[in-house]
């Protein structure tokens, strides 16, 4: 895992995305420098999961053009797909209540492993020592201490507080040596406290050099804001909706955002 890695560059120009229902969002302008904290602001149903979705390569982008990484969506959504993660994204990245802490983490540094294509290896004292050694990186750079759980890494997630299991999630994606980290729902729940702390999470990472998009509220101010509405986007200022376009339901839901996603991946 390496944490100092060169992030992703993010360009788009009036992107959007449109479900069956109709536009989960449109003209949707970013220009993010490698390393950029990208804060994705707006109520619910105005698209913020489908944005981080078509940024990853997971979505395809309906209309507008947009490069991460140098490489244009959605032509080349595989590539992006595969210098990309997703943290705490619901129906999507979700993690698995009735398993543990250890046994999530142990599962991702396996699949890292086939994901590179490395070869089997016995599971030898070596091997054992460098996957322990990339989990307590991951742990680390998400701030997740199993000695504050109550049964350290055999703590199931279910019995997480909020803050814990999103930043399980995020040390997850971490393994995956991403050159871009989308995050969903940072702040939701969270106590103001809290809120402070998971933005402060996103920084760090963002500062390491990793390319951070992520949903949520009261973002910090040296984020770059992308606000999303229902159909429409805002700051920077963005074209407006085609008058003469579908009139459509501008609403896509979550369920449909995970259908999409799977769609992606066959693409």
């Amino acid at each position: 895992m390496n944490t100092t890695r060169k992030g992703a560059a993010v360009h788009a120009t009036g992107i959007g995305v449109r479900g069956p229902r109709g536009w989960a969002f449109r003209g949707v302008d970013i220009t993010a420098e490698p390393g950029s904290l990208i804060a994705v602001e707006g109520p619910s149903g105005s698209g913020r999961t489908c944005l981080l979705l078509a940024l990853t390569g997971r979505m395809r982008i309906s209309e507008g053009s947009a490069t991460v990484a140098g490489f244009p969506l959605p032509k080349r959504m595989g590539t992006v797909r595969g210098r990309t993660a997703l943290a705490h994204v619901p129906g999507v990245a979700d993690l698995e209540p009735a398993l543990t802490v250890g046994e999530h983490l142990k599962e991702q540094a396996l699949l890292g492993r086939r994901l590179a294509n490395s070869p089997a290896l016995p599971w030898g004292r070596r091997h054992k020592e460098v996957t322990r050694a990339r989990i307590d990186a991951a742990l680390a750079v998400a701030g997740l201490d199993p000695d504050t759980l109550p049964k350290g890494l055999r703590t199931c997630v279910r019995d997480l507080e909020r803050l814990e299991a999103l930043r399980l999630s995020i040390a997850l994606a971490v393994m995956q040596d991403p050159h871009l980290l989308a995050v969903d729902d940072v702040d939701l729940k969270l106590s103001p406290a809290e809120r402070d702390l998971a933005w402060q999470l996103l920084r760090d990472l963002a500062l390491a050099g990793i390319t951070v998009v992520a949903a949520g509220s009261d973002a910090p101010a040296d984020a770059l804001i992308v606000r999303t509405t229902a159909a429409a986007t805002a700051r920077p200022a963005a074209p407006a909706p085609d008058q003469d376009g579908p009139k459509t339901t501008p609403h896509t839901t979550e369920e449909e955002a995970a259908h999409a996603f799977a769609e992606a991946g066959r693409a």
